[in-house]
């Protein structure tokens, strides 16, 4: 089993930055990727960023500039630098990995770590 913790969400005022933090811990070999998605009120969930191992990350269109991700693939722990935050950032951000199993992958998700965005 695998059991991924996310810290670092909040309130934070428009033009302001929040870093969110995720750790996997837990029976696993290795991890081939890992991101974070969001679902806003009345949302679908929706991919943020993905950090592959050995590749590049990706974005959605409306945060690139304004996010980064990073993984520390030592310590299996992946983060969300958001600068330049907007109210429609407003979310709830889940952490998503995807754990090498036998014949393929498994997908893991955290609890989920709430960011508003408001003045």
């Amino acid at each position: 089993q695998v059991q991924l913790v996310e810290s670092g969400g909040g309130l934070v005022q428009p033009g302001g930055s929040l870093r969110l933090s995720c750790a996997a811990s837990g029976s696993f070999s290795s991890i081939n990727v890992m991101g974070w998605y969001r679902q806003g009120p009345g949302n679908q969930r929706e991919l943020v960023a993905a950090s592959p191992s050995g590749g590049s990350p990706n974005y959605a269109e409306s945060v690139k500039g304004r996010f980064t991700i990073s993984r520390d693939i030592a310590k299996n722990t992946v983060y969300l630098q958001m600068n330049s935050l907007k109210p429609e950032d407003t979310a709830v951000y889940y952490c998503n990995a995807a754990v090498v199993v036998v014949g393929g992958w498994r997908n893991y998700w955290g609890q989920g770590t709430r960011v508003t965005v408001s003045s």
